[in-house]
This record gives structure tokens, sequence and C-alpha cells, in this order.
């Protein structure tokens, strides 16, 4: 019976003859993204609302009441050995406050000579409040760019002015830098060493590259409908370049293949195609649907994130599956050199090359003695997961940021004069409260534990609403201060105010930083849940097994608890922080164990898919459990180690970065990369798969007639074996 034609084999040949065409038109279409997001892009903020959460809740309360009081601040830090009191340095103070109120978007500026002013006791460090009407992500650049210049002209041999607060960490934020640069450098070493041809290792980047720009072209054209990130760029370009790399250099190395085995360029792009393709098409369906389902976590600028990322993913993968074949048509059999131009005897050659190759010996020695190198691997992977268990989410504050930067010196001089609790500050707002539930609420904040200090009450003109400012004895991560922010909303201001009809917010960044770590830890099992199902699913669908997708499951999450345990064992618990530029230990940034799981669990499945597909097409050519994956071993994985290294290189590259969450990003995929390519896929998998043996490839007569067929291997060298008929 004749088999029906491949989709991807069909339009790998159609690029080959209509390559120019092909990269005119793909040309053409980048043009015209990259116009229309030079038009409509409305740029990036800082946005993190919480629906339905009680810092949420505050801030609508105080928009719809107090507006005067609904924007974030901008602290203004002075310090002056000799004290603020010289005339000199006060006329300095009080002209900045001056002329910084007269700022548009500038609601007031609280002095530090007015009473109730913040001034330490030594009368060393002041704070001047600078309040806007807007969200700090809302605060235009040329606003805050204004204090920041009046900042820098007050600044003297005797005073020494900084910025701290929630709009001027907003300004701080950056894009990709030079470490995208050196990623790229090292890429393009590990490609060479791997090839030893200089066309082959050049055209994963340029696939890769040509993805990059064309999907910041997509997100930044997205910005015009949605809310992103300030820091999803960082994000996108670590994905575009890590996963365009793979996806370009998993086809490249199957074509090249093809070639030395004696097919003509067209055959060899439609074989690369309807194998490498459809696994790079499948790898990457997992990762954008993974990303996608951030939008489970009911935070708006976690759901956007995922939709840039995802749109990233995306880009980079069809740029490998429509770019890249025509590309290759270009070079044709310039993908070897003359030397390794192929001959009669290549196919036989390149089979005995596998068989005699490292890779080769080690699979066979895996077979040999299967229970060793699994339970060797698995101990190894428990022990790195061990930090997990101690896990603590949260928002790292600014006392993180490097020194260089005025919100870090801002930090440290707060911290020094006040507490480190000064610098995030909880506002507590009450509506419908007497003035005598307001005292007691007062007197109650005070007396609890971690309370620092309590502002007197600001009531709306209309009487209605009231907002205090509560300083905490902790920093803004401190585990200390969200239990803190727990114990007012669920015993101190309940108990305070009795049944009386006041309703009570603890709200400001801080809390919000809060919200936003308890509302993604309480729906990180249903996200979890959701990958792992939709991936097992998938993976039924390609292999037929039950036991493959099972296995892949589970190896991805020790591969991924290994990398979170290195997060934590690096971040929170400050084990060799330095080496990564870090320079005080804190919380997991709340985002990242759902955003590394996405992404992780999809790269996990792209070596998976490479790797298992090439077992199972040498399966079904011998039905020989034990060589097959000594031979899918060999033939895989000097591939894969070179599309780890690459991804680790690239995602290393980007611990360089000054964003501590970027950091975090940094080295929990490159670790978890790293552990997968090496230990899971070459150790751990073979080994489990000899254990299992044919128990690998069984799938039940009733659910196999119920599942389409969809293939990912070389039907070029076997057909497929027939359904298994009912027994």
């Amino acid at each position: 019976m004749r088999e029906r034609p491949d989709m991807l084999d069909q339009w790998g040949r159609y690029a080959v003859r209509r390559r120019w065409p092909v990269i005119a038109t793909w040309v053409v279409i980048a043009a015209l993204l990259a116009v229309t997001a030079r038009s409509i892009s409305q740029g990036t903020v800082s946005s993190l609302t919480i629906p339905g959460a009680e810092s949420q809740d505050a801030v609508e309360v105080l928009q719809r009441s107090f507006p005067q009081r609904a924007g974030d601040y901008m602290d203004v830090v002075f310090a002056a050995p000799g004290g603020i009191d010289q005339p000199d340095t006060q006329a300095r103070i009080d002209g900045l406050i001056q002329r910084a109120s007269e700022v548009p978007g500038v609601i007031g500026v609280a002095s530090p000579y007015e009473l109730g002013g913040i001034v330490s006791a030594d009368r060393t460090v002041a704070i001047a409040r600078v309040l806007f009407a807007l969200p700090a992500d809302d605060v235009p650049a040329e606003t805050a760019e204004a204090i920041s210049t009046l900042a820098a002209s007050a600044n003297s041999a005797a005073l020494t002015v900084e910025l701290g607060g929630p709009v001027a960490l907003a300004q701080e934020r950056e894009g990709p830098n030079e470490s995208t640069v050196l990623g790229l450098i090292a890429a393009v070493v590990v490609l060479l060493v791997l090839f030893r041809a200089l066309v082959p290792s050049v055209l994963p980047i340029v696939s890769s590259m040509a993805g990059l720009a064309t999907g910041f072209a997509v997100i930044f054209a997205m910005t015009a409908v949605i809310d992103l990130s300030k820091f999803a760029p960082n994000i996108a370009a670590m994905l575009g370049l890590g996963v365009g790399i793979d996806y370009a250099l998993f086809i490249v190395a199957r074509y090249r293949e093809n070639v030395l085995a004696g097919h003509t360029t067209e055959e060899a792009v439609g074989i690369a195609m309807a194998t490498a393709g459809k696994s790079v098409a499948f790898a990457g369906s997992v990762v954008i649907t993974s990303l996608l389902g951030l939008g489970l976590m009911g935070i708006p600028f976690v759901a956007w994130l995922g939709v840039s990322a995802s749109a990233m993913v995306a880009v980079t993968m069809l740029t490998a599956l429509t770019l890249l074949p025509a590309l290759l048509g270009v070079v044709g059999v310039r993908i070897v050199t003359r030397r390794q131009r192929p001959t009669p005897a290549s196919a036989q050659a390149t089979h005995v090359q596998h068989e005699t190759s490292l890779w080769f010996h080690l699979g066979h020695a895996i077979m040999r003695r299967p229970y060793v190198f699994f339970v060797v691997s698995a101990v190894i992977l428990l022990g790195l997961s061990v930090p997990v268990l101690d896990m603590r989410l949260g928002s790292a504050d600014a006392g993180n940021n490097p020194t260089s930067t005025t919100t870090r010196r801002a930090y440290d001089l707060v911290a020094g004069a006040f507490g480190p609790g000064m610098n995030g500050p909880l506002q507590v707002v009450i509506e419908g409260a007497t003035p005598e539930e307001l005292e007691q609420a007062r007197l109650a904040m005070l007396g609890t534990a971690g309370v620092q200090s309590v502002s007197q009450p600001l009531v709306n003109p209309a009487g209605t609403t009231v907002v205090l400012s509560v300083v905490p004895t902790t920093s803004p991560q401190a585990a200390a201060t969200a239990d803190l922010v727990h114990v007012m909303r669920d015993e101190v201001l309940p108990g305070a105010l009795g049944d009386g009809g006041a309703t009570a917010y603890v709200g400001g960044a801080t809390a919000r930083a809060i919200d936003i770590a308890d509302r993604i830890g309480n729906r990180l099992p249903l996200f979890f849940s959701l990958v792992i199902g939709i991936s097992f699913v998938l993976l039924v669908l390609v292999f037929r097994s039950l036991a493959i997708p099972l296995k892949a499951a589970l190896m991805n999450l020790l591969s991924i608890g290994a990398a979170y345990g290195v997060v934590v064992a690096v971040f929170q618990w400050g084990w060799g922080m330095e080496l990564v530029g870090v320079t005080q230990a804190g919380p997991i940034e709340s985002f990242l164990p759902m955003m590394l799981f996405a992404v992780l669990f999809g790269l996990s499945m792209d070596y998976e898919v490479f790797l298992v597909s090439r077992i199972r097409e040498e399966y079904l050519a011998s039905h020989d459990n034990a060589a097959s994956v000594a031979r899918g071993l060999a033939a895989t994985a000097s591939v894969i180690t070179a599309a780890a290294a690459i991804m680790i290189v690239v995602f290393l590259s980007f611990v360089l970065n000054d964003q501590r969450v970027v950091k975090e990003f940094g080295l929990g995929l490159a670790v978890a990369v790293f552990v997968d390519a090496t230990i899971v896929r070459l150790l751990l998998v073979p080994a489990t798969l000899a254990l299992m043996g044919d128990w690998n490839w069984w799938l039940p007569a009733w659910l196999d007639r119920l599942l389409p067929r969809i293939s990912i291997e070389d039907t070029t060298r076997h057909p497929l074996p027939a359904a298994p008929s009912e027994s």
C-alpha cells in the first residue's frame, strides 16, 4: 500500500525548488512586521495588577474616593554628613522640592522639614516623598527623568541625592544587552566544533537571528493591545536565541546526514523536514502551549508575558520550518566540505561510523548495566532537587540591585538611617470607620510584632476613606514582612474594627508583591497538571506508547526539580551568589517557577522527541530494543550535546544581566538544559528504556485504533508496521 505524502516533506521539497521566491516572501513579511511594530508599538510597562487581590482592592478604593493618593511615589533621599540643617544644604533641598513640585504629573512633595517629615535621628539623612497621580508603570519616562535631572543638579560635596521607591524602580528596567552578543559568539564556536565547517555552523545562527528579529517585531506590535512587562524583552531574547538555534540545528544536522547518505538536495531537505522538522514542530507546540497556560494564573502581566514568550517561540519555530528549508536549498551540497562529499558507500559508512562512536559504546555500556546508571542518575537528580523543599516565592527588593544604580544606593541609605522596612511601607486603606475605630486600629497595628511605626491617618475630603502608612521592622522581601501582612489582614485589623461596617485593606507595592506570590503559589499545581497532561497526550500520539510519555513526564520533572534546586541554593541560600553577580540572598521571583516550568518542559520534550524518535526509527527497522537504543543514542547524542551546549552558553550569558530576575532565568535554564541533556537524556533515559524492554512501545489495541497516526520517523528506510490486529 502506498503511503500518503508527508506535508512537511512536500513543503521542504517545494522550498528547495522555489527557494528564492520563498526567501523573498519571508523577507517582505518580516519587513512589513517591523514597519508595523515601529508605527503602533506602545512600549513596555511595569504593570502588576492582580484582579481580586486585596492590594488591588486598595488601589481601586483609592482611585474611587481618594484619587490624590492612588498613584505611586518616588523617594528623593538626601544624605548630608554635616546635617540637613546647614544653610547651603537646606537651600539645595528646598530648591529641589520646589522645582520637583512643578514637574507635570507630580501632585505633591512631602518635605522633610515639614511636621512629620522623614528625617533620621541625627538629621543626616532625610526623604522627600514625591507623589504622582499615576501608578509607577504609567508615569512617563520624561517625568521621572525630570526628577532625576533635579537630583543630579542638587548633588554637592556636602549633599548626596539618590532616588528610590516604585517610580524610580520602574525606570531602571533594561532590555537585552551585550550578553546576547556573547551568547551568539559562544554558539558559533560550539557549532564549528560540531560540524568542522563554516556553512552548517552559520545556518542555525542566521535562522535564529532572523526569527529573533521578526519575533521582536511581533511582540512589540502586540504592545498596541497588551501591557507587556519591561523585562519581557530579556526573556524573549533568551528564548528566541536558545530555541531558535536549537530548532535550526536539529534540521541542519539531519539534512547534513541525509546529504552524506547520498540523497539529492531536494530529497535531503524533504526527509529532514519530515523527521527533524516534525520534532521541532512538536517540541515548539509543547513550549507554546505551556507558555499560554500561564493565563491560568489569573494575573494579567503574567498572562501577557506568556503570550509574548509563546509568540517569540512560535516565530522562531516557523522560521526554522519555512525560511531554513529555502536556505538549505541555496546551500545545497556545500553543507559538507569537498572532502566529505557523498559517495555510493556513504550510507553504509555513516552507519558504521555511528557503530564505532563513543556514544554507541556508551549505549551498550548502559544496556549491560542499566540498573547502575539508573540509580546513580536518579540519586544525583534527587540530590540537586533537595533545596526545592525550602523554596520561598516573593519579589526581590531594591537591595538586590547593583550598587551602580541609584535605587540600590537609596535603599542602603534608607535602611541604614531608618531600618529596612522604610524601603517598603505598607499602605493601609480603611473605609467607613469612626474616629474611635480608626484610633483603635492604629494602636492595634502599633502593638503588632514586626511593626516599626504607623503614621497619623490621612482622611479624604469626603471623610469616608483613610490612609495610614505602616513601616515594618523588616525589609520588603523578608519572609517576616509577608507574615506581618497576613497577620494584619486576618487578625489585627478585623479584630480592631469589629463588625461595625468598616472595611480595611492592606496595600502598597510590598503587599502587591506578596499577593502575586500567594496567587501564583496557589495555582501552580493546576498549571503543572495542565502542562504535564497536554504533553502526555501529545507524546502518546507521536510514539504510540503509554510508557514513553509517562517516563518523559517523570524525567522532565526531575531535571526541572534540579534546576529549581540550584536556583534556590544560589539566590535564596546564597551559595556562590557572588559568582553570578548577586550581593545578597532573597526570595525566588514569584513567577519564575511557572515560567521555568513552561519553558523547560517544552525544551526537555525537544530532546526527548529527537532522541526517542530516532530510537523508535531503529526499533521499527530491527525490533531489537537494546540495539535500537544504542544506535539511536549514537546517531543523536552529538547533536543533542551540541544543541545543549549552545543553549547553556546562551542562557548563561544572561547571568551577566543586571536584573536579578533575568539572572535567575538564565541560571535556571542553563542548569536544566545541562542536566537534561547529560544526566537525563544520555544516561537515565537509555537506562530506563533498557529496563522496560519491549514494554516501551506497548499501546492497547483499542487505543491504537482510536488515535490518529502521527509519524516523525524516516519512512524512507522502512515502512511503518500495520496497526496491531485485535486478538
